[in-house]
């Protein structure tokens, strides 16, 4: 309950699944694990370009062609490998509420490959 008023916007009622960031940034340990195993290890399972790809995506303002050129592809291999990202996580990074899901479960997943 505490971790819905974060997200104002939510449906209601909102499954706590649903909650994962707010409930993470909360302190809930157990939401923190559960966004790093479903959503941050299977990207990088998936490989670099698929990470490397989200995290210059999310660093320059959803841009396909700033990431672009960050990253030296065609912006058509940008939106391919988004739609990857969304089939892996369910998420997707163009949306408000999938980027703000991608990004807190990337800070996580690396904040717990550091302590490991």
């Amino acid at each position: 309950l505490r971790a819905a008023a974060a997200w104002p916007d939510a449906p209601r009622p909102v499954r706590a699944e649903d909650l994962l960031p707010e409930r993470s940034l909360e302190g809930d340990t157990a939401a923190r694990r559960q966004l790093v195993e479903e959503v941050y290890l299977p990207l990088r399972k998936a490989g670099s370009p698929l990470l490397d790809t989200l995290s210059v995506y999310l660093e320059h303002a959803s841009s396909l062609e700033s990431t672009a050129r960050m990253l030296f592809v065609h912006p058509n291999t940008v939106r391919y490998r988004l739609s990857r990202i969304a089939e892996l996580t369910g998420h997707a990074p163009g949306d408000g509420r999938g980027s703000f899901v991608l990004r807190i479960a990337i800070t996580l997943g690396r904040l717990s490959e550091r302590g490991e």
